[in-house]
């Protein structure tokens, strides 16, 4: 086609499929590259791709007259790109924070993790709302200014009462639960 993409979009807003394909022909491989070369994926690169040209498909009544269309595009595949990374990104956090259960461990080690999350649960719920609830909010990745934020605290608050709240839940973890010689666990009343 030596039509200009200006002239493609507008085909595409009356509804003329052939100036979608037309488009896509022209800048796929501009659009892959510029994947391809952030990702360094092939199938992330395509999968992510095909995601811009269907953004082009939805938002072409919105695209400017005279925009240039292959800036457009780079602009959205980017951005998808950055998201997926980050996304990768944060999913490898998660995994690092919270690994999965390692497979040779048998049923005696899962009953202990078991048994531990359930103390740690029983100690925060001795704690006052506000600890473990900041406690929670902290060891869930969130930085010292969401965690004031979704308590509606003072920011530079914060700090100190996490640190106060980390040491009332050491000590009501030491006062309920007392290491036996052997290792084991005894569980205490308050």
């Amino acid at each position: 086609m030596t039509e200009t993409d200006d002239a493609l979009l507008q085909h595409l807003r009356r509804g003329e499929e052939a100036a979608f394909e037309g488009l896509f022909a022209r800048h796929y491989d501009r659009v892959y590259g510029v994947l391809y070369g952030l990702l360094g994926s092939r199938e992330a690169a395509e999968d992510l791709a095909q995601e811009t040209f269907l953004e082009l498909y939805r938002h072409t009544p919105d695209i400017r007259t005279g925009a240039t269309l292959p800036a457009w595009l780079c602009r959205v595949a980017l951005n998808k790109g950055y998201n997926s990374l980050r996304g990768e990104k944060r999913a490898q956090q998660r995994l690092e924070r919270f690994p999965p259960p390692r497979e040779e461990a048998g049923p005696e080690d899962e009953l202990m993790r078991g048994e531990e999350r359930a103390l740690v649960r029983e100690v925060l719920a001795r704690l006052p709302e506000r600890q473990s609830r900041m406690l929670l909010l902290r060891h869930a990745g969130l930085s010292l200014a969401e965690v004031a934020s979704a308590l509606e605290l003072a920011p530079g608050s914060v700090g100190t009462l996490l640190v106060r709240a980390e040491r009332a839940f050491a000590n009501a973890y030491r006062l309920m639960h007392r290491a036996e010689p052997n290792g084991s666990l005894e569980k205490r009343t308050l």
